[in-house]
C-alpha cells in the first residue's frame, strides 16, 4: 500500500517501547486466576452478568448535524452524524437512502499503534457497524441521498462495537435523521462455562482462547437491539459455541440492551428539555429588545 506523503509518518527505523517492557509470561491458571476469583468476582469487582458504569452525552461537536459522546468503564467512543447528501459517483435513482459508516480507532486508542489508513479490521467493523444502524433509519424519507455516520474509538478496553452502535445511534437521533426506534448493543465474552458481561480488553484476550476443560465454548457475541420493535437488528459471533449457548447469550444480551435503552431515552430527553429552555430564553430576550426599542422610539 503507497504511503500517504500528505501525512508525518515519522522515521522509518522507529521501534514501538512496548518491545523493551520486561514480559511477565503467565501460564493459563495464572491467567484465569488473576481475572476471576472463586467467588465468580471479576478483576473490576463486577459479577459475571453486571454491565459497567456508562456516561453518555449528545450534541458533543458543534461542526456535525448530530453527535455522541459514550463511556463504557475505559472505552471511549465519540460518533458524528452529518445531513444527508447527494450519493457520490452515482447517476441511477435509488428509491431508498444509503447509510455510510466509518469506524476508525484513534492512532492512541490501543497500545498497537494504528495508522491514518483504515486497515481490514477497521473496514470489517464499519460494515458491522452499517448493518446494525440501517434497519432502525426511514430510509425511503430521504431517497437517492446518503447520510454520513462516522465512529471514532478515542480509547479501547473492549466492547467497543457494542459502544460504536450505542453512540452512532444517538448521533443519529441528535442529528434528527428519522428513525423507527433507537438502537442499542451490548457484548459477551464466553470461555467455557463463564459467561462475562460487557468484557474488558483482558476478559475478551481470554476468550480467544480455548478453555480446559469439557466445556470448549470460548469467543465473543455482540447484539444490536431496537427495544421498541423488539427485532434483533444485527448479530456477530466470534469463536466456537453450542447452540444453547448462543440462545442462552441473546437472551441474555437482549434483556440488557434494553437496559441500556432507558437510558438513551433519558440522555435524548434531557437533550430535548435543555434545547428547549435555550430556545424560550432567546426569545423572551428578543421580546424584552423589541419592548426596549419600543419605549425608546
Amino acid at each position: 500500500m503507497p504511503i500517504d506523503t500528505r501525512r508525518n509518518q515519522g522515521p522509518e527505523n522507529t521501534v514501538q517501547y512496548h518491545l523493551f517492557l520486561k514480559k511477565n509470561e503467565k501460564t493459563y491458571g495464572e491467567f484465569l486466576k488473576d481475572l476471576i476469583d472463586s467467588r465468580n468476582v471479576r478483576k473490576d469487582s463486577r459479577q459475571l452478568a453486571e454491565n459497567r458504569k456508562v456516561f453518555i452525552k449528545t450534541s458533543v461537536l458543534s461542526q456535525a448535524k448530530g453527535s455522541a459522546y459514550i463511556e463504557v468503564g475505559k472505552t471511549k467512543v465519540i460518533c458524528s452524524a452529518y445531513d444527508p447528501r447527494e450519493i457520490p459517483n452515482h447517476s441511477e435513482f435509488i428509491l431508498n437512502g444509503e447509510l455510510y459508516c466509518e469506524f476508525k480507532y484513534a492512532t492512541f486508542a490501543q497500545k498497537k499503534h494504528r495508522g491514518f489508513i483504515r486497515d481490514s479490521e477497521e473496514k470489517e467493523l464499519s460494515v458491522c457497524l452499517k448493518r446494525a444502524l440501517e434497519p432502525a433509519v426511514c430510509r425511503h424519507e430521504f431517497p437517492n441521498f446518503q447520510v454520513d455516520v462516522y465512529a471514532l474509538v478515542l480509547e479501547d478496553d473492549g466492547s467497543v462495537l457494542a459502544a460504536a452502535i450505542t453512540c452512532a445511534s444517538l448521533a443519529l437521533a441528535d442529528a434528527s435523521i428519522p428513525m423507527y426506534d433507537l438502537v442499542t448493543a451490548q457484548s459477551l465474552g464466553i470461555h467455557g462455562n463463564y459467561l462475562f458481561m460487557d468484557p474488558t480488553n483482558e476478559e475478551e484476550s481470554l476468550c480467544t482462547l480455548t478453555p480446559e476443560g469439557d466445556c470448549k465454548n470460548h469467543g465473543a457475541v455482540v447484539v444490536s437491539y431496537a427495544t421498541q420493535l423488539q427485532q434483533v437488528t444485527q448479530f456477530k459471533q466470534v469463536g466456537v459455541m453450542d447452540p444453547e449457548c448462543i440462545i442462552e447469550a441473546t437472551s441474555q444480551l437482549t434483556e440488557n440492551c434494553s437496559e441500556l435503552y432507558q437510558l438513551a431515552q433519558h440522555c435524548l430527553a434531557q437533550a430535548v428539555i435543555k434545547m428547549t429552555k435555550k430556545k424560550h430564553q432567546i426569545s423572551d430576550l428578543g421580546k424584552s429588545f423589541e419592548n426596549v426599542k419600543i419605549q425608546n422610539g
